[in-house]
């Protein structure tokens, strides 16, 4: 018994390891390399020592023999990121095993990264709410957009659609992923416009490159930044009380609280006589924002 159980190690003593690189996602039947001449292999006898290719663990098989040739072929899609994710290293571990005697060539895929996935945002739409206020400088961090690919086949680059208002600051981490800021260029004037749409591409290094784009919008936010208009008026000394003494009108383009309007008289005398003299029937609110509202001013 004890000889036995030394024979069927022995026969299961492993060859060195030879190595294969290739492109992932190659069709099926793609000839990878002719293992049996890497080998040293008698190809002729391929078939009656029943050579045949297992994988380790529970991984599909990724790769065949061809036993008339000793070359080995693709046998299933290979995608390097469902394997492997970001790694920089995506590698299949084979055996070639022959029979009478017992065999096992260990070999190994390397599957090499190609360009087939693009830049991804996470959203659709990036939204910002910024005061027609802001400084010139003022910055808004951007989120970076992902692309599965690696290494030059990853994000290289981001652009920024041409407009009046922003530039794109793109800056590099410290693991070399790049993402971007959204840099205010020129003051916003809400009153001018309310919003802002612009597109930001993210652009991987392939060959050709590919591409990803997110819309940004920017609702602009009202500031105080406007004052209604002021009047002089001159008045008779031979007016009558009741009579009227001009009509004034105020439009504040502000947006609600910013653009009410609120009619009042100015503390002083008017010829000598006393303020009180004189009064405006007409001090209360108006709320209807960027909206033309007259009084008369009258005599009292």
């Amino acid at each position: 018994m004890f000889d036995l159980l030394f024979f069927v190690l022995m026969a299961h003593t492993a060859y060195g390891d030879v190595s294969y690189s290739f492109p992932e996602e190659m069709k099926r039947g793609f000839v990878i390399g002719n293992i049996a001449k890497d080998l040293g292999l008698d190809v002729n006898r391929l078939s009656s020592r029943k050579a045949r290719i297992d994988t380790e663990g529970n991984r599909k098989q990724y790769c065949d023999i061809n036993l008339n040739t000793g070359e080995l072929i693709v046998a299933e899609r290979i995608d390097r990121e469902g394997l492997c994710g970001k790694k920089a290293s995506c590698v299949i571990n084979h055996e070639l095993v022959l029979e009478s005697p017992l065999e096992l060539h260990r070999f190994i895929l390397n599957i090499e990264d190609i360009n087939d996935n693009s830049p991804q945002f996470t959203e659709s739409v990036v939204k910002f709410e910024i005061r027609e206020s802001a400084d010139k400088g003022s910055r808004y961090l951007l989120d970076e957009a992902h692309d599965a690919d690696i290494a030059r086949n990853s994000v290289q680059s981001y652009t920024l659609q041409d407009n009046e208002h922003f530039i794109l600051n793109v800056l590099t981490r410290e693991n070399g992923r790049k993402y971007g800021e959204l840099v205010l260029n020129k003051e916003l004037d809400r009153e001018l416009q309310k919003e802002v749409t612009l597109i930001l591409t993210a652009v991987d290094g392939g060959t050709p490159p590919r591409s990803g784009t997110v819309a940004i919008h920017v609702t602009v936010l009202d500031a105080n930044d406007n004052a209604p208009q002021s009047y002089r008026a001159h008045v008779q000394e031979n007016n009558k009380p009741g009579s009227s003494i001009c009509s004034v009108s105020a439009t504040d383009p502000d947006w609600r609280q910013n653009g009410t309007v609120v009619y009042s008289l100015l503390s002083s005398d008017v010829n000598g006589a006393p303020v009180s003299s004189c009064a405006a029937p007409f001090s209360k609110t108006s709320h209807l924002n960027s909206y033309l509202q007259s009084r008369n001013i009258i005599l009292w």
